[in-house]
């Protein structure tokens, strides 16, 4: 029996130590607990949810605009459409990482949940196993010299016979849940490799959407003339206007006296006969049409983001909202909201640096608060061409759209 005994007391030792004593796998970072970015689990769980449909829908625009360069016939065209592809892969690298971050907030939370349970669950198999080694450890020799000792040692042998099985029974959820620890950890790891690599994807889109911007600007340059004279005209509308309101009623003005001048006839002929009362080139010569109202189409958001302000929404100052605010992670990439052409982009006092861009039929986009400009006065563009970036220290992007010079709700349009 006393062999027995030896030999239930060694394994249950191992055990004591594999369950009880162990330590559980380190934490992956120094942080602990959930993503500072999200306030609970749910919140993180529907911004993965929200970063997978962005992904996938920046993936679809960047494969349409491929498709609409390699169809376009005029070089133009076939710029947009290829910057505009660009622009939205940065947009799918950018919702990429936010899909490994919020995986990762998801895996801390379960992680710090489990670390809670199995604190609780480990305690009393501390205090078991513990009891249990400082019996294993009990010299023989007193076993021998106690009165009545080798007859508890027999009882203590029966014990165990019965008590391992009933511990290996208690600590199966345990050792399961050990084994869960170990599965979060490798889930994080590969959390964090996807973000990293989505990182360095992300510095590459960007990396090609600088050159490309720099060579528009480059071939550009080499044939401005009327260009140089229109930004120079929209910077300095900038400066006398009074205020954001008149700087975009200032521009409407002038845009809509463009396209009167574009909707006018061309020269007429001058007849064969000057003695005729007309001719067909006077009868037929085409006439200006009054304005559609059509919105402009494809119409869509600047920017992937939390919104903070809606349309018409009432401020602390007692402001109401003219557009929305969208607050997107610092440097993200800003897009035109739809096809028009740019009117005005610069700095403007109180907005950072703005884009205005007149649309068709007389609507009007504002996009205000980007860090950083890659588009110019006078550049045609398309929805999803890029505008800029994002402010890195405020990130607050702002979006009006304006028809006639009134505002109206940017949401009533997006598709």
């Amino acid at each position: 029996m006393m062999r027995r005994w030896l030999t239930l007391a060694i394994p249950l030792a191992g055990l004591a130590g594999a369950v009880g004593l162990a330590g559980l796998p380190g934490p992956i970072t120094a942080q602990s607990g959930l993503d500072s970015r999200f306030a609970n689990a749910p919140e993180a769980q529907r911004a993965l949810e929200r970063a997978e449909r962005r992904a996938a829908q920046a993936q679809q625009r960047a494969a349409s605009f491929d498709a609409r360069a390699a169809s376009a016939s005029q070089a133009s065209a076939k710029a947009q459409a290829e910057a505009a592809a660009l622009a939205a892969r940065v947009q799918q690298a950018e919702a990429r990482i936010g899909v490994a971050e919020a995986e990762l907030a998801l895996v801390q939370s379960e992680r710090r949940a489990l670390d809670l349970r199995l604190a609780e669950q480990r305690e009393p198999i501390v205090r078991l196993t513990g009891a249990l080694q400082m019996l294993v450890r009990r010299p023989l020799s007193l076993s021998v010299l106690a009165p009545g000792s080798l007859r508890d040692t027999v009882y203590l042998g029966a014990v165990l016979d019965s008590t391992v099985p009933l511990v290996r029974e208690g600590t199966a959820e345990l050792r399961a849940e050990l084994d869960r620890s170990l599965a979060l950890q490798n889930e994080a790891r590969t959390a964090l490799a996807e973000r990293r690599r989505a990182e360095r994807g992300l510095a590459e889109r960007r990396s090609e959407l600088i050159a490309m911007a720099q060579r528009e600007r480059l071939a550009a340059r080499r044939a401005r003339g009327a260009a140089d004279r229109e930004e120079l005209r929209a910077l300095a509308l900038g400066e006398q206007a009074r205020d954001l309101d008149g700087l975009v009623e200032r521009l409407d003005e002038i845009g809509t006296l463009r396209d009167r001048l574009a909707a006018l006839p061309g020269p007429i002929l001058r007849p064969a006969d000057p003695g005729a009362r007309s001719s067909p080139a006077i009868e037929d010569a085409p006439s200006p049409t009054p304005s559609a109202t059509a919105p402009p189409s494809d119409y869509r958001l600047p920017t992937d983001g939390r919104l903070t302000a809606a349309f018409g929404s009432v401020s602390a100052d007692g402001a109401r909202a003219s557009g929305l605010s969208l607050v997107p992670r610092p440097g993200a990439q800003v897009v035109a909201p739809g096809t028009g052409r740019v009117v005005f982009a610069g700095p403007y006092r109180g907005f950072g640096r703005i884009v205005i861009i007149q649309h068709p039929n007389g609507w009007t986009s504002l996009v205000t608060g980007l860090g950083d400009l890659v588009t110019r006065v006078g550049q045609d563009v398309v929805a999803g061409s890029p505008l800029g970036l994002a402010d890195m220290d405020d990130p607050t992007v702002t979006l009006e759209l304006r028809r006639g010079g009134d505002p109206v709700n940017p949401l009533d349009h997006i598709g």
